[in-house]
């Protein structure tokens, strides 16, 4: 058997006194790209869990786009994905994205079918990976069709009969844990959904317990919390997000504004020419 890459290296126990609010969580995409991306332990539970996986069958994950810890992010670092290669033979990318800009259903599929596309030149087709697109989503995908973990492949419209299993996106909304199904709550994709909102240690460590994977997630999240440069990062990220947030509904607003305007001009100009007045 090959040997697995994936090992639990975490070995702080100061977490275990940590207590009250914790300082950057895990709904921070910053901060959740650098704890599985420096912790594989813990990212082999995320994915075991998402995919229904046995995590014993995760022997290896390598991660293409590393980023350094504590780095100041540049303008080419706007994604916070985490895009790996499991067991080199599938490829999976895993995104937090909590603010809603309007274009995931297109962009996330934009995503997948350019890691879809991973063949050599001159390789069989028939050797393409099975490529997973995994978004977890602080807003309702589909506003009249919410869903706790909803995955999504290309069926016969007639009948659903599946064209391909190696093309999968997966969507998990944060917001609707009340919607999990008894597949999800059996693979613990709900309690991953609770430990990322969490918002203090006390909670963190009742979500994580008897879950070793978890635990180790919780580790980690305690080492970058206490990294001064992880957390400057982290927050500027916050700040960035929260800016682009400001300015989007203020755009939204103007928008508004001039079409309220143009519609009152339009009113006006057409009462005048049923009156016989030329504008």
């Amino acid at each position: 058997m090959k040997q697995s890459n994936i090992e639990n290296t975490v070995t702080t126990m100061n977490y275990l006194t940590a207590t009250g609010p914790v300082a950057v969580g895990m709904t921070n995409d910053y901060m959740f790209r650098i704890v599985f991306q420096e912790n594989k332990y813990a990212l082999k539970g995320l994915i075991a869990s998402v995919l229904h996986l046995d995590p014993e069958t995760i022997e290896d994950i390598a991660i293409s786009n590393e980023i350094k810890p504590g780095q100041r992010i540049t303008d080419k670092e706007y994604r916070m994905d985490i895009l790996l290669l499991m067991n080199n033979s599938q490829t999976i990318n895993l995104e937090m994205q909590l603010r809603n800009q309007g274009n995931w259903k297109h962009r996330s599929l934009a995503y997948l079918c350019r890691e879809f596309d991973n063949l050599d030149h001159g390789d069989d087709y028939d050797n393409v990976q099975p490529t997973y697109q995994v978004g977890f989503l602080g807003f309702s995908l589909f506003e009249d069709h919410p869903e706790f973990c909803a995955r999504y492949q290309m069926r016969n419209e007639k009948d659903g009969y599946l064209y391909t299993d190696r093309f999968n996106l997966i969507v998990i909304e944060l917001m609707h844990e009340e919607l999990a199904t008894k597949e999800d709550i059996a693979c613990g994709i709900d309690k991953w959904v609770r430990l990322f909102k969490a918002k203090t240690w006390e909670d963190l460590k009742m979500v994580a317990q008897d879950n070793p994977y978890m635990t180790s997630t919780v580790e980690s999240m305690y080492l970058s919390n206490t990294d001064r440069n992880i957390l400057k990062v982290a927050r500027e990220r916050e700040d960035f997000l929260r800016s682009q947030a400001y300015k989007d509904k203020k755009l939204k607003t103007q928008e508004a504004e001039i079409k309220s305007l143009t519609s009152e001009v339009d009113r006006l100009r057409k009462l005048l020419e049923d009156n016989g007045i030329t504008p």
